[in-house]
């Protein structure tokens, strides 16, 4: 066998393989939005069901990715989110907002009790959702991603990484929602 033909057959090979844990995902608009089960918090400690997004069809999620409850960047965007609140999820009317982050699920209420957020995080702790979303790195954070999926469960809007300081990206957000809410 030439070393053409075994460089070919290897790289068939290569290709074939599934894909390995940690790999990243490119999802796009317009992508069926991948479904996970995680368990979620608020300021009032663990919530009683782990969320799982096939269970929130007909309504708009928001899931919002980032490296580590308090850090000054994961603070602005949250505190933006709840300073924001009304007008970016129309009040919470079909609208759901969940932030993701690699933390244990103790550091997320403490951090919701003390900023008073009022939605809720998903303490993906092992990285899953990360990894579906393409938002996981290496060193055990996320990256700063942010997904809308519309009631029908595909991605309606997608920006990476999320610019958490810019006045824009939150009016592209609630523009986003405005269009996904009004999609049945």
């Amino acid at each position: 066998m030439s070393v053409r033909t075994r460089v070919a057959v290897l790289a068939a090979a290569f290709a074939a393989l599934p894909a390995v844990a940690g790999a990243q995902t490119t999802l796009k608009v317009g992508d069926v939005a991948p479904d996970f089960t995680v368990t979620t918090v608020t300021a009032k400690g663990v919530d009683a069901k782990p969320f799982t997004l096939s269970e929130h069809k007909g309504e708009t999620v928001v899931l919002a990715f980032f490296p580590k409850a308090r850090t000054s960047g994961c603070t602005v965007q949250m505190e933006s989110y709840r300073d924001k609140y009304a007008e970016l999820f129309k009040g919470g009317q079909k609208v759901t907002l969940v932030g993701v982050s690699a933390d244990p699920d103790t550091a997320l209420i403490s951090w919701a009790k003390d900023a008073k957020f009022l939605f809720h995080f998903a303490a993906d702790t092992e990285r899953k959702v990360g990894v579906a979303y393409g938002a996981s790195t290496g060193s055990g954070y996320h990256k700063r991603h942010l997904y809308v999926i519309n009631p029908q469960g595909k991605i309606a809007y997608v920006t990476t990484p999320f610019n958490q300081m810019s006045a824009d990206a939150y009016t592209e957000l609630g523009d986003a929602i405005t269009k996904s809410v009004g999609s049945k």
